[in-house]
């Protein structure tokens, strides 16, 4: 461990490369991602953590971009985080939607870390959560989490972070879409991006509508933002909006709530692999076909070839 004590004091210190192999630790789920969490844990839970989310094509990376130019003229330190769909090639990030931020790159209160989903539904990777937790913890201000883009099952994305902006973007005929998916349900922030369209009045009015049919969620009315992240307007509204819902979240509990929910979870998703990996030690491959022979010359059945190998 002492040399990753090592890597954490020149994390602190703002050391691009050390931030990037914790990171890469705790994605690819190290040996030592453990005690890396461990050292770490007590270090989150200052950052404001925003979820961008959307249909592809909804303009997603092009909006991440110009809104963390917007925070970085409010914060020193803004982090990126950007779930990408895997290669079947190669299983890594597919990272084309990075080049709308070559922008970004220069700037050194800035960091971009892609990740692959690695076929991983809801949008989002498995460890997303506990690369976020690091980014926190290594003492980002904020954090904007871009989820794959697949449209209906990024549901996800509410479980990591406290406020999720939803995107559309007019003429693009997502309305019934978000309603059948039940996506509407997670969004914090209706964006109607690409205002710059025509049909922006429109798009606005429809979701306005909408949202007079669904059951409102506490006291908190979803606001809708016109943004354009090509000429630059909105954003500004944009980032209003999501700091107001963050003092809200906070003072009416639901905050607390959320994150309860995230690290039950979590609790779930690591108690889950222990007892996955626990089990694979002891179950060996003989254990298996054995017991597939059995079940096969109908000896046993499957149920009770599975309480053989679990006794």
């Amino acid at each position: 461990m002492t040399g990753n004590i090592d890597l954490l004091a020149r994390a602190r210190e703002g050391q691009i490369a050390a931030v990037a192999r914790l990171l890469s630790i705790v994605e690819n789920e190290e040996p030592e991602a453990a005690e890396i969490v461990r050292a770490t844990h007590p270090d989150t839970g200052h950052a404001t953590v925003v979820g961008i989310t959307g249909p592809p094509g909804a303009g997603k990376s092009s909006l991440v971009s110009t809104l963390t130019a917007a925070f970085r003229a409010r914060y020193p330190r803004v982090a990126i985080v950007a779930v990408d769909p895997s290669s079947p090639f190669t299983g890594g990030a597919i990272l084309g939607d990075r080049i709308r931020m070559r922008e970004r790159f220069l700037d050194e209160g800035v960091f971009i870390r892609s990740m692959a989903n690695r076929g991983n539904s809801g949008g989002l990777a498995r460890t997303t959560k506990r690369v976020v937790n690091l980014l926190d913890a290594l003492g980002f201000d904020i954090i904007l989490v871009e989820t794959v883009g697949v449209g209906q099952e990024e549901i996800e994305v509410v479980r990591v972070v406290e406020t999720v902006c939803l995107l559309t973007i007019p003429g693009m005929g997502d309305d019934i879409q978000a309603i059948k998916s039940g996506i509407m349900e997670i969004a914090d922030v209706l964006v109607v991006n690409k205002a710059d369209r025509p049909g922006a009045d429109r798009a606005v009015k429809d979701f306005a509508q909408m949202m007079t049919l669904g059951t409102p969620r506490l006291d908190w009315k979803i606001p809708i933002v016109k943004t354009s992240a090509t000429e630059g307007t909105g954003i500004d509204d944009l980032v209003a909006a999501i700091e107001s819902h963050g003092k809200w979240a906070r003072e009416s509990g639901d905050a607390r709530r959320r994150s309860l929910d995230a690290m039950r979870k979590e609790v779930e998703t690591l108690l889950r692999e222990r007892i996955l990996r626990e089990l694979a030690e002891r179950v060996t491959d003989d254990h298996l076909d054995r017991a597939a022979a059995r079940v096969a010359d109908r000896e046993v059945d499957p149920y009770a070839a599975v309480e053989e190998l679990l006794a």
